[in-house]
């Protein structure tokens, strides 16, 4: 494994001397540009190896992304090797549909610390929940970003992650309705909850193989394969690509949403994000 090649990988061929937190936001940015969030590999009939090595073969040499486990992992490595001051933690990632957050760990983020402060920088949530730049840990204040207003609540050593979400403009609905009725402005979406306990990429093995053998997990249900753009996200689910330009108007984003064929699929893989896969998708 070597840093220079992940860079290549990323795209980026900036200066890394200092491991300060302008760099780490600029090679965090590439990353997230560059590596799809994916659960392509359960549909295709690959198993997904949490190691290091079988992590970085799969992204950086076949150019694929990963999720959450995979890509969080790859970034640890990285930010190991520039002389940050890295580590793992495990968090709870919230059902809307429950209403409640997961009873066990299901997700991973990393906490880095530049200079006495923690920042959380988490490159694999995907979708329109990924923040964009690392986040200064710190309670009760509002984090603005061009993906939106993000925060962090601390209560009792516990931490919980939210995100203010903004209206949606999908031009197809225009005439019925301008504006999708969900998101109220000022809505609160919950994202996940944390501690600061560190963590090994070891506890997370138990995960890893759950999430590929368990039907209830939402993963299992539909293959995704999202990407940040420097505009917003594009995002592939079953056979539906979405395109999300953030802010288009004040405090509205412009989705737009294609149906796919098979064909499609496969194109538009290739396409948008960048990837070939070796085995046939079953979306």
């Amino acid at each position: 494994m070597n840093i220079q090649e992940y860079f290549t990988r990323i795209s980026y061929n900036e200066s890394h001397k200092d491991a300060d937190l302008q760099t780490l936001t600029v090679i965090f940015q590439h990353h997230i540009r560059a590596i799809p969030f994916e659960n392509l590999s359960m549909h295709c009939g690959e198993t997904i190896e949490l190691d290091l090595q079988s992590t970085y073969n799969k992204i950086v040499r076949k150019k694929r992304g990963g999720w959450c486990l995979e890509s969080n992992h790859l970034l640890f490595w990285a930010l190991q090797e520039l002389g940050y001051d890295v580590c793992i933690l495990g968090g709870n990632s919230y059902k809307p549909a429950e209403r409640a957050y997961t009873a066990e760990i299901n997700h991973i983020l990393l906490k880095v610390v530049i200079k006495g402060n923690s920042y959380i920088v988490d490159a694999g949530f995907g979708g329109a929940y990924q923040a964009w730049q690392p986040l200064m840990l710190i309670s009760g204040k509002d984090q603005p970003q061009i993906p939106g207003i993000f925060r962090f609540m601390e209560d009792n050593g516990t931490w919980y992650f939210e995100k203010v979400k903004r209206k949606h403009y999908i031009p197809e609905q225009s005439e019925s309705a301008p504006f999708t009725d969900t998101p109220e402005l000022g809505n609160i979406r919950k994202i996940y909850t944390f501690t600061l306990e560190p963590r090994h990429i070891n506890d997370f093995q138990e995960l890893n193989m759950y999430l590929q053998v368990s039907p209830e997990n939402i993963l299992q249900k539909k293959s995704i394969c999202s990407l940040q753009t420097t505009e917003g996200l594009y995002a592939l689910v079953g056979w539906t690509f979405t395109k999300v330009k953030y802010n288009y108007m004040e405090d509205v984003d412009l989705v737009q949403i294609t149906s796919l064929t098979d064909e499609e699929v496969e194109k538009t893989l290739k396409d948008k994000f960048n990837i070939v896969l070796e085995n046939k998708l079953v979306p």
